[in-house]
């Protein structure tokens, strides 16, 4: 990875660090006493597919080009259950790796999509942007990758490549708008189709490397969850003697503490769920308080040089951005829907020049790094394994905050 400017004037702090240092660190840190229902349908729909494909007919362990007949979960509408597809994925161009997925994580972010939270979509669609897996063949031009390898696919599968954005590595924020592992129009025109299946199709610039030490199954979670809260930690120079706060302790809070932690900060969580006080310390927070109706904060004014919001309900933002030291940022990263907005007092920031921010995933590069340093410190998500035709039921236990802490559906598992 390039050297990057992180706009410090300090040539210690973390931002000016290039990824060999940063993870350097870490392994420093990590020795140090501091770190001491509806069920499936018996009638399938399909697209792209004749009846007769079946997911058996794949073609073998790494040969052949495609196109490849696979299934997996898919919405029909905004409010009907998910249900098995059959389709297609493209022949390998001469940069696309074809993978084999064996797991992919259950975001948050899937269920807004299909419940046309964050707009309209197109039906049918297949979620799932946390994927881990296995390359199976290789297009003629790949170099980065072989028939075996261990891989992750996160938010994306391209992006325009040219646009300072995409040139810096911050393909998430690119300029002409990337390409959303689902609900997204790809080169082709075709509607991208995410994890909730068998098999996918991905150019290798938007393949992940997944570390030998971390769990296939766990790998998923950090390509979303785990990059969304570890990007804007390492933006705003989590370190050493940092006071942090993480709101919410679900599937991005448990490992947004994690994190932290591992950076070495001081890590309060906060939640709602008091039965959770044990698991937040057990992921590293020091102190954990329970956010209630008139829950008094007041010893915590001025207290957190960061504060990072992972929580994807409408919630009282007048609350926690005066806990923030002056010309401290609180950091929202938890989209919920977006007709029911976060709101602030006027004087809310002013009085102590605080400041509130959003951060938007990672690029290819930071991802990786993320996941070299989860590996160096054996960060990992908390999972609950389900079959595939176990996702609506996933999906009310999710949005009923029932979920501990990171659902991963498993191809492999019957139920």
């Amino acid at each position: 990875m390039n050297n990057e400017n992180w706009n410090s004037a300090d040539k210690d702090s973390p931002r000016t660090w290039d990824r060999r240092q940063f993870l350097a660190a870490g392994a420093t840190m990590l020795a140090a006493p501091l770190l001491a229902g509806v069920t499936l349908r018996a009638q399938t729909r399909e697209i792209g597919a004749p009846a007769t494909a079946a997911t058996s007919s794949l073609t073998p362990l790494g040969s052949g080009n495609g196109p490849y007949p696979t299934e997996g979960m898919a919405g029909y509408s905004e409010t009907g259950p998910l249900e098995l597809m059959k389709f297609q994925r493209r022949a390998l161009g001469p940069k696309d790796v074809a993978i084999k997925i064996h797991y992919c994580g259950v975001c948050h972010s899937d269920i807004h999509t299909i419940h046309g939270d964050w707009g309209k979509i197109q039906y049918p669609q297949i979620v799932g942007h946390e994927i881990a897996g296995e390359v199976v063949a290789l297009g003629s031009s790949v170099s980065k990758f072989n028939v075996g390898s261990r891989v992750g696919v996160g938010t994306m599968v391209d992006s325009c490549r040219h646009c300072p954005e995409c040139l810096r590595g911050a393909e998430n924020y690119c300029e002409n708008g990337n390409t959303q592992t689902y609900a997204s129009k790809g080169r082709d025109g075709t509607i991208t189709q995410g994890g909730y299946s068998k098999f996918i199709v991905v150019d290798e610039d938007f393949v992940l490397s997944i570390p030998d030490s971390i769990e296939l199954s766990e790998a998923g979670p950090l390509l979303c969850a785990g990059i969304t809260c570890y990007s804007p930690l390492r933006h705003w120079s989590v370190a050493p003697r940092k006071r942090v706060a993480v709101l919410g302790l679900g599937g991005l809070g448990h490992l947004a503490v994690q994190l932290a932690t591992a950076m070495g900060a001081e890590v309060t969580a906060v939640t709602t769920s008091p039965d959770k006080t044990n698991d937040a310390h057990r992921f590293g927070a020091k102190d954990v308080l329970i956010n209630k109706e008139g829950a008094d904060f007041s010893k915590y004014k001025r207290a957190f040089d960061f504060i990072l919001d992972t929580i994807p309900y409408q919630h009282d933002l007048d609350r926690f951005i005066p806990l923030l030291k002056r010309d401290a940022t609180l950091c929202r990263v938890g989209v919920g829907k977006l007709t029911t907005p976060n709101e602030y007092g006027q004087m809310t920031t002013v009085l102590s020049r605080t400041s509130l921010a959003g951060s938007n995933t990672g690029g290819i590069r930071e991802t990786q790094e993320m996941l070299d340093f989860c590996a160096i410190q054996k960060i990992k998500p908390q999972i609950a394994k389900i079959p595939m035709n176990g996702i609506n039921d996933a999906w009310s236990k999710v949005i009923a905050k029932q979920a501990r802490y990171r659902f991963v559906m498993d191809m492999d598992m019957t139920g």
